[in-house]
């Protein structure tokens, strides 16, 4: 048997078994971040209704202004030539944002209100939010809280700003307000998630159907897998194209064959 045949044939063997096996679903996923590790213990229901809806959560604590946890990645922000993160494998506050449809912050205070209404960094809700805000993620903040933080809380033993820094705590909001942050009742907040979640996927799905009746009208092949003897046994390819779905897998002799014969690929949801 030649090399090639060979290599092709394990290869295939490997890749119908991964085909085979049950794939994860690409759900939505949302960010929570809480101020400590009790913090998310009054929103068990809102992960529940998220859960029911197919709205996947991660839920990152902070352990202090400046460092956080997600799983088991400590994550850390400092000034320029600092250490920004404990281990190799956490990511940057910027990075974060990056793998989530959106930010969920039950309770903002004062310090981080007035960050990220400056477009200041610094914090690790700071930086988040900005983050998400310019890759255009949602971000959602739960409108009915003090402005101080949990732990300024316990040690003042007060529950409320004076008048003059709630007006100031207000005007904050305002700014954030305009720079696309969104405020909701903290009872609420995984009700927007959900609903911000269906409009995307509904949105995604009429653009997966504009673009597979832009492909001009062709046959959308369903395979999962092609192979060098699956492009062999075909007649020919109107106008030297074939259109196939997201995650088909088309091996190494079949992609060479298809160059060789001028056909190009093209991918439709």
């Amino acid at each position: 048997m030649d090399v090639r045949q060979m290599i092709e044939s394990i290869t295939r063997e490997l890749l119908q078994s991964m085909i085979q096996s049950p794939r994860q679903e690409n759900k939505p996923k949302w960010l929570y971040i809480f101020c400590d590790s009790r913090a998310h213990e009054s929103f068990d229901d809102q992960f529940i209704a998220l859960q029911n809806n197919g709205v996947c959560h991660d839920i990152l604590f902070l352990d202090g202004e400046t460092s956080s946890w997600l799983g088991m990645h400590r994550i850390e922000c400092g000034g320029a030539g600092k250490i920004i993160t404990a281990d190799e494998y956490a990511p940057l506050p910027l990075e974060v944002p990056k793998e989530y449809d959106g930010v969920i912050i039950p309770e903002i205070d004062l310090d981080n209100a007035a960050r990220v209404a400056a477009g200041l960094k610094g914090t690790i809700k700071a930086e988040i939010v900005f983050s998400a805000l310019v890759l255009g993620k949602p971000v959602l903040i739960g409108e009915d809280v003090p402005g101080l933080k949990r732990s300024d809380r316990r040690c003042l033993k007060t529950l409320t700003l004076p008048p003059a820094y709630q007006k100031l705590f207000l005007r904050h909001i305002g700014a954030m307000k305009e720079l696309g942050v969104e405020f909701y009742p903290q009872k609420s907040l995984a009700e927007a998630a959900i609903r911000k979640s269906r409009a995307k996927a509904q949105t995604q799905a009429q653009t997966g159907e504009q673009s597979g009746a832009g492909a001009d009208a062709q046959t959308i092949v369903s395979a999962k897998l092609l192979t060098a003897e699956w492009v062999r046994a075909q007649a020919d390819f109107p106008d030297q194209q074939l259109v196939v779905r997201e995650g088909t897998i088309v091996s190494p002799l079949a992609t060479d064959l298809l160059k060789e014969k001028g056909i190009v690929v093209h991918y439709v949801r």
